[in-house]
């Protein structure tokens, strides 16, 4: 836990100087610069989990609505030892989960149209203990702010580099330096924000896999993975922003070379191959 929160905020300060030497390379005054460095933090860190279901338009279900879903998830909730989390309905036919909220007790669980059509109830509460393990384990504040300031930091670069330009004075002699570092930070600022996904999420996948594992069957998760990447492949996700993909439990987007190079997912396989090894450990087979 005491890990997790120093994580948290070693990433607001990465993040906060990294917007600061945007700003200053917009020649915005250093104190105008801190406030602007400052908002998209504090927003990420108390409005981050809202911002990201808005932002797929899912809607949270009462307990009326789909009240098998609730069960699942009640049931896996209550062998995890935490609290029920609320439950959304993202409307996309991408079959996918994630898990979003700044602790277990404002936690929420995410299922898309599309999981629901594509895997059996089993399969579902495998990936739903995937998504527990990510909550008990204390991924989802991390990988919801991850998700938020990353992709504000790709369009602050985006706006840089489109925008940028009009704040120098047109007699303003420009430094050759200053030039250089500001092509080199719109260039590298996606990218570094992609690689700090890359960084925080691959063993924490593993690791969010095996947790859901023991909370239900391995055998589930790992037929439901097999599904899910092949359901993706058939209903990859069009519109959503790519900074987020990490929360999924499997890339919802499309896989081309530069999505497979920058991947915030182990590979599907690997995942499968040590559940399978953990079936054996444990005697499910």
């Amino acid at each position: 836990m005491i890990m997790e929160n120093i994580k948290t905020y070693l990433l607001l300060g990465l993040l906060v100087g990294l917007i600061y030497s945007i700003c200053l390379l917009l020649h915005i005054p250093p104190f105008f610069a801190i406030i602007i460095a400052l908002i998209p933090n504090l927003i990420a860190y108390f409005f981050s989990d809202k911002i990201v279901l808005m932002s797929y338009g899912a809607r949270i279900l009462e307990e009326d609505e789909l009240p098998w879903l609730h069960d699942i998830v009640r049931r896996v909730a209550r062998k995890a030892g935490i609290p029920k989390p609320k439950v959304a309905l993202v409307p996309i036919q991408t079959p996918n989960a994630f898990a979003t909220g700044r602790n277990p007790e404002n936690a929420v669980v995410a299922v898309t149209e599309g999981i629901l059509q594509l895997l059996s109830p089993e399969e579902l509460e495998g990936v739903i203990g995937h998504e527990i393990g990510h909550i008990v384990n204390r991924d989802i504040l991390i990988s919801t702010i991850v998700a938020t300031l990353a992709g504000a930091i790709t369009y602050i670069a985006e706006w840089f580099l489109w925008f940028g330009w009009m704040f120098r004075g047109d007699e303003e002699e420009g430094n050759p330096l200053e030039f250089i570092a500001s092509i080199l930070l719109i260039i590298l600022a996606p990218i570094a924000a992609t690689l700090i996904q890359f960084a925080i999420s691959r063993q924490r996948e593993f690791l969010a896999d095996e947790t859901g594992a023991k909370l239900t069957h391995p055998l589930w998760l790992a037929n439901a993975l097999k599904k899910l990447e092949e359901g993706v492949k058939v209903y990859p996700l069009e519109h959503g922003n790519p900074a987020t993909a990490h929360l999924f439990i499997v890339n919802p987007f499309r896989s081309d070379f530069i999505a497979k190079l920058f991947s915030t997912h182990p590979p599907t396989e690997e995942r499968i191959k040590r559940l399978l090894e953990l079936a054996k450990r444990l005697r499910y087979y």
